[in-house]
C-alpha cells in the first residue's frame, strides 16, 4: 500500500497560486515527493515563493523542500499541531527559494516520524517568480 494523498489547486492566476495537500499515511510516508511542479502551472513559471503555510498535522511532521541537486529545507511543519505561518511580516515578505545548484523551482514534501493513520493537511499560498 501507499499513503493516500491528494493535491488541489484552490486558486491560480498569472502571479499567484494556492494549493492544498493532504496525506493519510499507511506508515510508508513520503520522501522528497514533488508537490508543486512549476512547469505544470498555468502559466508555467521558473519558481514559486511561499507567502503563507496553513497546516494541521496529526502524528507526523512535514519537511517542505526546495528541489535542487541537494534539496534545501524551506520550512519544517511540526507534528501534532495546527496553525498558520505568515511570512508577510518578515522581509522580503515571503520564503524565497534559495536552493542553489540544480534548482528546479519545484517544492517537495518529506514526512518525518510517520506511522499508520497519521495525517497532514497543508495549504501553501504562493507567488509565481522568475529566476533572477
Amino acid at each position: 500500500m501507499v499513503d493516500a494523498v491528494a493535491t488541489q489547486i484552490l486558486f491560480e492566476s498569472a502571479s499567484d497560486i494556492v494549493m492544498k495537500f493532504t496525506n493519510v499515511s499507511d506508515g510508508t510516508g513520503e520522501a522528497a515527493v514533488t508537490k508543486v511542479d512549476v512547469s505544470a502551472l498555468t502559466p508555467p513559471t521558473a519558481l514559486v515563493s511561499i507567502d503563507k503555510i496553513y497546516y494541521a498535522t496529526d502524528g507526523m511532521a512535514v519537511r517542505v523542500l526546495w528541489d535542487a541537486t541537494a534539496d534545501v529545507v524551506a520550512w519544517l511543519v511540526p507534528a501534532n499541531q495546527h496553525g498558520c505561518y505568515d511570512f508577510s511580516e518578515v522581509q522580503p515578505g515571503t520564503l524565497v527559494n534559495n536552493a542553489g545548484t540544480g534548482i528546479t523551482g519545484d517544492i517537495q514534501f518529506t514526512t518525518v516520524g510517520h506511522t499508520s493513520g497519521d495525517t497532514y493537511s497543508i495549504i501553501l499560498v504562493m507567488k509565481k517568480r522568475t529566476l533572477v
